[in-house]
């Protein structure tokens, strides 16, 4: 859970808000079940973005407030084309010293994602929780090259790998995206979720390799959060289905790039607020037009 302060060259704007990969990922879990946050945050966190949180019925339990902290910050600018961005300041504050505690009630939840940190803090929180149907976990270029060994350690514990193209090839070590699906299975994780931003998402599982297109959005205003949504989304319809089958998770994979096509369409996460959960599904449906011979 974060402040982000984010610029866009394009445009010369400039934004403060509430973000973060939990704030992210629990709205969009919302639109299909009850979102168990964890994380830190100080006092400074913005209370309309709590107060949403409550209203979509996010239980918060897990979520620290240190009194007189300041919230996680990062500030940075994206490109004219919103392909790429720069951190121009990152200021770890309460997250510095956090160590994910996981509440009694949430212990027995059927299904957690593990956020962008630490992959030690990871594994503690596996450590925290009983007999979940799915781990998801999430992680980025900076554990992969920094903390190798933990992450390759975690793999194992894991049921689904979300990551995105570029960091796939550098946790693989390979190219071409089927050598690359068939070397993250064999790093222990039972499936893997390979992001390719437009271009939709790869999984790789024991039934083989699945693709989905992504949305073709019309105008994109603000990729951040796009990632965590989709992952929300899945993780949120996948809990909401009886059984965890080869067709749940493929459609979770649709509803999540659904999720994600409506994040980056607004600001921040003013669209994921804004939108319904027929309005996830509605997205979701117009998938098969783009795949249909008909």
């Amino acid at each position: 859970m974060a402040v982000d302060t984010v610029e866009f060259a394009g445009t010369g704007e400039k934004f403060e808000w509430a973000a973060g990969s939990a704030t992210f990922a629990a709205l969009a879990t919302a639109f299909f079940a009850t979102p168990r946050v964890v994380g830190v945050v100080g006092d400074d966190f913005p209370k309309d973005m709590m107060d949403a949180l409550k209203k979509r019925g996010a239980e918060l339990e897990g979520v620290e407030v240190i009194p007189g902290g300041k919230t996680f910050r990062w500030h940075g600018r994206y490109a004219p084309d919103l392909a790429s961005r720069e951190s121009l300041a990152t200021h770890l504050n309460v997250f510095e010293t956090f160590s994910p505690k996981i509440p009694s009630a949430f212990r027995a939840s059927r299904y957690v994602l593990l956020g962008n940190i630490h992959p030690a803090l990871q594994s503690s929180v596996l450590d925290q929780v009983e007999k979940p149907d799915l781990v998801a976990a999430d992680t980025m270029n900076f554990w992969i090259h920094g903390e190798r060994a933990k992450l390759e350690a975690l793999l194992p514990r894991i049921d689904l790998l979300i990551i995105n193209e570029d960091e796939s090839r550098d946790l693989s070590g390979e190219r071409y995206i089927s050598r690359i699906g068939k070397r993250l299975l064999a790093m222990g994780p039972k499936r893997v979720i390979v992001k390719q931003g437009e271009y939709g998402a790869y999984l790789f599982d024991e039934h083989g390799t699945f693709h989905a297109p992504a949305y073709p959005v019309e105008s994109v205003v603000d990729p951040t959060g796009a990632g965590d949504s989709f992952a929300g989304a899945l993780l949120g319809y996948l809990d909401a289905q009886p059984v965890l089958d080869r067709g749940a998770i493929r459609r979770a994979v649709v509803m999540g790039s659904a999720a994600a096509s409506i994040c980056v369409e607004k600001y921040g996460a003013k669209g994921l607020l804004e939108a319904t959960h027929d309005d996830i599904v509605n997205r979701a449906r117009e998938f098969a037009s783009l795949v249909s011979t008909h």
